[in-house]
């Protein structure tokens, strides 16, 4: 297993060829925790990283149902990112396709469990490319945005008390 990136915060790893695989604790429950993941008011004050506007949080969050999440960067660079919700556990699990709408014909699948001890939540996102190509493609500077992304989510969840 390659180690990228172990942050104050997050750590990520590439397990495979093909996956991504991060980690970050939270000093909340996980209820908040998913509830601060999948609702679409609270997903516009972590998501950008506070590196921009997000100009779409839509969420459908049944199993068949989709998602589509867009920004535009501070610099002006608009991005956006769909999928459609596979499995879904609430408060433990969300598996869902990923598509950034940059590259569309590189799917993934992302795997979101939420695991709970001593009022703390582990989350745990395994993401799965079809290639090692789109795999690095996803990798290569996202370690910023999501410190800063996961950061605000932490400040989000432990709002909610």
């Amino acid at each position: 297993m390659t180690q990228v990136t172990s942050g104050r915060t997050a750590t990520v790893r590439l397990p495979t060829d093909e996956q991504i695989l991060i980690t970050r604790e939270f000093d909340a429950p996980r209820h908040q925790v998913f509830k601060a993941w999948t609702t679409p008011e609270l997903l516009r004050r972590w998501w950008t990283a506070g590196c921009g506007e997000m100009t779409v949080a839509d969420v459908d969050l049944r199993v068949g149902g989709v998602w589509r999440y867009a920004m535009v960067a501070t610099d002006g660079l608009e991005s956006a990112f769909h999928g459609e919700y596979r499995e879904i556990v609430p408060n433990e699990l969300i598996v869902s396709t990923e598509v950034y709408e940059g590259a569309p014909d590189a799917e993934a699948v992302t795997r979101v469990s939420f695991t709970e001890a001593d009022g703390r939540t582990l989350v745990t996102i395994l993401v799965t490319h079809a290639t090692r190509q789109a795999r690095d493609a996803h990798v290569s500077g996202m370690e910023v945005g999501l410190q800063q992304a996961l950061d605000l989510l932490g400040q989000v969840a432990g709002s909610l008390g």
